[in-house]
């Protein structure tokens, strides 16, 4: 038990690496063909999970989870933009 203690931060720090890697290719496919198939109820209930996750790592003063949530909080806000600018005008 002792080797997860010493190493709980570096387990969560690559699982938050992994995960919000994970989802780039959604903002790079929805750069390209626009964001008609991602439903707005998808985005904003993911959103709000994932911004929740942020304020538990915030309390929990736990920089993998900020880290990791941040990043896909801004993925999110990326993608929520292009879904909201017209295609024809990229």
């Amino acid at each position: 038990m002792t080797f997860l203690s010493a190493h709980t931060e570096a387990i969560g720090f690559w699982a938050g690496i992994l995960t919000t890697v994970a989802f780039a290719p959604q903002v790079v496919r929805t750069w390209r063909v626009g964001g008609h198939a991602l439903s707005w109820l998808m985005l904003t209930l993911f959103g709000s999970g994932v911004a929740l996750w942020f304020l538990y790592g915030y309390l929990r003063m736990s920089v993998p989870l900020m880290f990791a949530n941040g990043l896909t909080g801004l993925q999110i806000v990326i993608i929520v933009v292009l879904k909201l600018w017209p295609r024809k005008n990229r």
